[in-house]
């Protein structure tokens, strides 16, 4: 009787290695005299070993929690291998607006790294900026053969954008109606430090063989109903509305000279025009809009003292963490548990009175509501009050018909998976920041597609390969669910 061949050897799993190779940025003290981007790009050499670090799960986690599941579990193996070809259309094959999230995203894959129990999460963002560097990223997505049916969009933020993709890959005629004169929605707020005009643009420029046509300067609800477009033979109309307007605070005073929507200042500081600022500025709100009002006030108003004025604490700001750690390396001066009571002053703004706050019972969504302390009112000084305490829809024009929910963030959407509204054919969608918006859309297309094709006579299908190929879209091997953090 032969002996027993010996057993084969267990695979031996890659060592962990928790340090993640350093991104280089500028230093706080010179990134505020201008716009310059802040977070430098990875080096060749140095995205593969950062790339190396990935222990490639089995189950790919970072997959999951991404709000698009953008694959990039296989971009971060491709690029370990020296392919930033491939990473790169990997990439643009699950994200239409690549250029634009590898520099904004939240990078809510990198919150599920497993190496982040041992260390620092792989760069996972920094990757997907890599591919697009290294790799050859300037692809024109190609179109299905048409199905003969036009939809009209409402926006062009990310949600609006994302559907435009997700419907002109699969052969439908899009018109993109968009109320101002540029594409991008709450993008186009964004400072220069962080994304760039080209970056957008070169997203956009990858949608140049699909069948859209972007309409801007028009108003669909005041200037143009949602009936109207469906008389006009579009199979749907989808709404991607975003928050273009700004919240109130709501306390005397708001009226004054020196008092300032942050996000008609970021609209304005993007399209060059000057925006009068003093010298004591307070920023009142904690997320990014706040972030990005603080930092560009200190780059617009050089030698100016920047406050932020916030009601909870820093561990509650909804703002990326990021952003925050930016922005207190740029010396910017933070006050927490501070809520408004008035904006004092005669015709301008003389300071910005608060009242001291103590975090109570959760409210409604979980987080522990402010509630005022007795006798703790006091006045900061100030010329300058911006005001970022969260957007709306401007819903002007939209009937109620359409029964839209409006999520507490201020978007408007459809009701249950496929976010339809009350009126046939029409969807609304958005998200609490871009990939979820984005994400949002991707699902929402999806139930549409089923539904047209259902009235064609087709069975429903997976997206197409964005690229002609042959392989639709698929999830990567291992992934169970998606994860909504």
């Amino acid at each position: 009787m032969s002996a027993a061949s010996p057993a084969a050897p267990k695979p031996v799993p890659p060592k962990l290695d928790p340090v993640r190779v350093p991104i280089v940025e500028e230093r706080p003290e010179e990134r505020v005299a201008d716009f310059r981007t802040v977070l430098h790009a990875y080096s060749r050499e140095d995205a593969v070993l950062e790339a190396r670090r990935c222990i490639q799960c089995h189950r790919p986690w970072c997959v999951e929690a991404c709000p698009i599941t953008q694959d990039c579990k296989e971009y971060i193996r491709l690029i370990a291998a020296n392919d930033f070809d491939g990473a790169a259309r990997v990439t643009l094959r699950d994200d239409p607006l690549a250029s634009t999230l590898c520099k904004t995203c939240y990078r809510y894959c990198e919150e599920y790294c497993v190496i982040a129990k041992k260390g620092v999460p792989i760069a996972i963002r920094h990757l997907k900026r890599a591919a697009l560097d290294y790799g050859r990223s300037d692809l024109a997505y190609v179109p299905s053969a048409p199905t003969g049916q036009r939809i009209a969009v409402v926006g062009a933020g990310p949600a609006g954008l994302m559907a435009t993709w997700e419907l002109g890959i699969r052969g439908y005629a899009v018109t993109v109606y968009e109320r101002e004169p540029e594409v991008g929605g709450l993008a186009l707020t964004i400072p220069a430090y962080r994304l760039t005009d080209d970056d957008l643009r070169e997203d956009l420029a990858r949608f140049r063989d699909l069948d859209v046509t972007f309409v801007r300067g028009t108003r669909v609800g005041s200037e143009r109903s949602v009936e109207q477009l469906l008389q006009d033979g579009y199979a749907a109309v989808v709404l991607a509305l975003g928050t273009p307007e700004h919240r109130l605070l709501g306390v005397p005073g708001e009226q004054l000279l020196g008092v300032v929507p942050a996000l008609g200042f970021l609209r304005a500081v993007h399209a060059g025009r000057e925006v009068p600022l003093g010298r004591e500025i307070v920023v009142v709100g904690g997320g990014d809009v706040a972030m990005d009002s603080v930092r560009t006030a200190l780059r617009k108003a050089p030698g100016s003292r920047v406050t932020l004025v916030y009601r909870r604490d820093r561990a509650d700001m909804p703002a990326d963490a990021e952003e925050i750690q930016g922005a207190e390396e740029e010396r910017v001066r933070f006050l927490f548990r501070k809520a408004p009571v008035e904006i004092v002053g005669r015709e301008r703004v003389e300071g910005l009175r608060v009242r001291s706050v103590e975090l109570g019972a959760p409210d409604a969504g979980g987080r522990r509501a402010p509630e005022p302390v007795p006798g703790s009112e006091e006045t900061i000084p100030c010329d300058t009050v911006l005001v970022a305490v969260g957007q709306r829809a401007d819903l002007s024009g939209f009937p109620a018909g359409l029964e839209l929910k409006v999520a507490a963030q201020g978007w408007p959407e459809g009701r249950g998976p496929s976010n339809r509204t009350a009126v046939d054919g029409v969807y609304a969608v958005g998200g609490r920041s871009i990939v979820y918006a984005m994400g949002a859309a991707m699902e929402m297309i999806v139930a549409l597609d089923t539904k047209l094709r259902e009235r064609r006579g087709e069975p429903p299908a997976p997206r197409p390969d964005p690229f002609g190929g042959s392989t639709p879209f698929h999830l990567p091997p291992g992934y169970t669910k998606p994860i909504r953090s």
